[in-house]
Formats: structure tokens, C-alpha cells, sequence
């Protein structure tokens, strides 16, 4: 076999500087072989930079394509929201040097439009004087909102009636301060609704929407006077649209509320529930805990109004029949808060019965000695499990007597309800 030339001139180099023949043939061979090894290695190198130069391509890429959808989806969740028209557009745009506090500031936007239409209402006993001025005590105060620029106001009816038969005058104060007179129109206190009106034209209305199209989740405007402080806002979202009254123990109720986690307390009952618009779809009407509270849908309140409006135009329309009155609001003492009061010493052989959130002052309820946080457990000697059983003996002649858990006490007190 012929010897490369390059090995033979290796070999003759080696020769002259005095290597011997086989120290030169070693050399050569050794040559050879680091050689092919070398670009070995080389090869496998830029072999495996190709493949991770491809592996990193393929990633960008579909990072990139997923930012793409995100960003497209992203624009269409946010236009399903409906939270306000131009959110869409800021929302998804770099920041500019725009009044982010103004832009976004859509709670605000709302109250702007509904909140001259609220009103502060506050009921007084001409027959109970105090014993310090000499004038009329209060006896009960709320909220209202204007629906018509004649002076018509919608409340709830546990606002404005107290003992039926109190000498009451109803004041009412404006968004802008004034205090007018109010006269009580129209009450049904099955659905807890009333109107008051007010000698007064070219008021500012509040726009009446549907609760029939909310959903889960929309964001809620709550405005009234809690604990009398007037013009008082707070918001949150519709938790339920449908609240059956028998899931919150009003059996005797029969209809749907809006519950929300929008704060609603003693004073903000009888103002508005605003959606974004600026519209109210609902009457706040009561709390239940932190977190939980109930409006009266507005579509009750507009058949309220309808039925009201027919009885003006046609005096001949038959009258409903009259109910019997105690004067409190009841909760059932459900699973949750049944557990949460044995959580008190004092209430650990309480195993069923109502709790007492509300007493209207004056009422027979209240002239008896009931008082907010009592526990009825009693009545007429037979169980109470829920409201529905105290409403069943109110549908009876003659007095009711209770039994009653209050703190450590276990007390008897006998009601005689009045008609309404």
C-alpha cells in the first residue's frame, strides 16, 4: 500500500532532526488519529447549537402566538364585562398621560347621576314628646328615592310605619338640604313597599331599570343614610339574583330578592340599588350579616306602582284585606347562624327558633317588651322553626304568647297584635 506523501515528508523531517524511523512512525500515526477526533467534536458542537437554535425558535414562536391570543382575547372579555364603553378602548392601550383618577373612577360616575334623587326620611311620634325639648321623638328613619318631578318618593314600608295608630309626621330631607313635609300615600306590607309624597315639583327622578336582565356578578351602587348619615355610598356586586324569601325565612313573603355584598344597614332601607347605568333594579331592604344583605327587586316595586295608580283612577277597586301586626323583623335561625349563635354560652340550649333583628318602635311588638337579638323559640306553646310558624298565628284572633331566649333569660311575654 503506497504511503500518503505528507507522512513520508513527516517521516523525512523527523529523520533529519534525529528521530529514529519508528519514534517518527508513532508521531505520524498518533497524528492521524487526533485529527478525525477533532472534527469530531466539532461536528457534534455545531450540531447541537442547530438543534438548540431550533428549540429556541420554536418557543418564540409560540410565546408570540400565544401573546397574540391573549391579547385578542383579553379584548373580548373585557367588552362582555359591559363595565363601561370606554374601559374597552383604556383598558387594553398603553398608559398616556391621561387622569387615570378620572378615567376610571366609574362608581363615582354612577353616584353622580343617581344620588340627587335619594332622600333621607325620618318619622316622628306627635303623641311622644321628648322629655327634653318637648318636641316629637323619632321613631323610625330610612331611605327613599324620587320617581316622579311631582314629589312621589318610594320606600319601604318599614320605614315609614310605625304604630298604626301614632299621630306620625314624616319629614323628608333633600340631596340639597331642605326639609319638606311628607304624607304617606300608599303601603303594602307584604312586599314591604311604600310612597311618601312631598308638596315639591321639578325634582330630580331617578331612572327606574329591570331586575329582570342582572346577573351574578354585576357591579352594585348602594345609596341611602345609614345610622341617619345621609348620602352614604357603598358598593359591591349582585351575589344572586333570585333569593327565594323561604331561604331567608320570610315565608310569608312569597317573591325573589337580589342579595349583594354591597353594605346595607339600619338607615340605608328604602333607598336605591343603582346598576352601572345608573338605574335602580332594586329597594335595599335589609342585612343579614356582614356580607349578605337583600334588596326588593324593582319589578315589584313597578307592579306596586301600577296597582297604586289603578286604585286612584277607579275608587271603586276592592280594597285589600287587612293583616294582622306585631311590628318585628324576623330571621330564621338557619344551619349557619344557628351554629354561629351556640358559638355564645348563653344560647348553647337554643336549638331552634327566630332571631329578633328589628322592633319598630311603637309597634305591639315593642309596647310588650320584645327587643332586637331576642329569640323567640315559642309560640302559643308550639315550636318555632321558622317565621312562617309566627305568621301562621297571626292569620288567628286574639294575643300570641312567646316564648323567649334572651341571653341567659327565658322569659314569657304575651303580643296582642293590631290590624293594618
Amino acid at each position: 500500500m503506497a504511503v500518503p506523501w505528507s507522512r513520508l515528508r513527516t517521516w523525512l523531517a523527523k529523520r533529519r532532526a534525529g528521530l529514529s524511523p519508528y519514534t517518527v512512525t508513532v508521531l505520524a500515526e498518533r497524528h492521524a488519529q487526533i485529527r478525525p477526533f477533532h472534527s469530531q467534536q466539532k461536528q457534534k458542537v455545531h450540531g447541537k447549537r442547530a438543534k438548540d437554535l431550533l428549540t429556541y425558535t420554536a418557543l418564540a414562536s409560540g410565546f408570540c402566538y400565544a401573546a397574540y391570543k391573549w391579547k385578542d382575547d383579553a379584548r373580548e372579555r373585557i367588552k362582555r364585562l359591559g363595565i363601561c364603553n370606554y374601559l374597552v378602548s383604556q383598558a387594553i392601550s398603553p398608559p398616556g398621560n391621561g387622569d387615570n383618577r378620572n378615567k376610571y373612577n366609574f362608581i363615582a360616575d354612577v353616584v353622580e347621576i343617581s344620588a340627587p334623587s335619594v332622600v333621607y326620611i325620618e318619622v316622628k311620634d306627635k303623641k311622644r314628646l321628648d322629655v327634653f325639648t318637648g318636641k316629637p321623638i323619632t321613631v323610625g328613619n330610612g331611605s327613599g328615592f324620587i320617581i316622579r318631578q311631582d314629589g312621589l318618593i318610594l320606600t319601604n314600608a318599614h320605614v315609614v310605619i310605625n304604630k298604626p295608630n301614632a299621630i306620625v309626621q314624616v319629614n323628608v330631607r333633600l340631596h340639597d338640604g331642605s326639609m319638606h313635609i311628607g304624607v304617606i300615600e300608599d303601603v303594602d306590607m307584604h312586599s314591604d313597599l311604600a310612597t311618601v309624597r312631598i308638596k315639591k315639583t321639578n325634582l330630580p327622578v331617578m331612572k327606574l331599570g329591570s331586575s329582570a336582565n342582572i346577573r351574578p356578578g354585576e357591579f352594585v351602587v348602594a345609596i341611602g343614610s345609614p345610622l341617619a348619615l345621609s348620602n352614604t355610598i357603598t358598593s359591591g356586586i349582585v351575589s344572586s339574583v333570585n333569593r327565594q324569601s323561604k331561604e331567608i325565612g320570610l315565608h310569608n313573603k312569597q317573591m325573589g330578592y337580589i342579595q349583594t355584598d354591597a353594605a346595607i344597614t339600619f338607615g340605608n332601607s328604602g333607598g336605591p340599588l343603582v346598576n352601572l347605568n345608573g338605574e335602580a333594579i332594586g329597594i335595599n331592604a335589609m342585612k343579614v350579616t356582614v356580607g349578605i344583605s337583600f334588596a326588593i327587586p324593582i319589578d315589584y316595586a313597578k307592579e306596586f306602582l301600577k296597582k297604586t295608580e289603578a286604585k286612584r283612577k277607579d275608587k271603586g277597586i276592592r280594597q285589600e284585606a287587612r293583616r294582622r301586626y306585631i311590628g318585628v323583623t324576623m330571621q330564621s335561625l338557619l344551619p349557619d347562624i344557628l351554629l354561629e349563635i351556640q358559638q355564645n354560652g348563653k344560647y348553647l340550649l337554643v336549638k331552634h327558633g327566630v332571631l329578633v333583628w328589628r322592633v319598630i318602635s311603637g309597634s305591639p311588638a315593642d309596647n310588650a317588651g320584645i327587643q332586637p337579638g331576642d329569640i323567640i323559640t315559642f309560640a302559643n306553646n308550639e315550636p318555632v322553626k321558622s317565621s312562617a310558624d309566627i305568621y301562621k298565628f297571626l292569620e288567628k284572633p286574639g294575643p300570641i304568647h312567646f316564648s323567649i331566649v334572651r341571653e341567659a333569660e327565658n322569659l314569657d311575654i304575651d303580643v296582642d297584635p293590631e290590624d293594618i
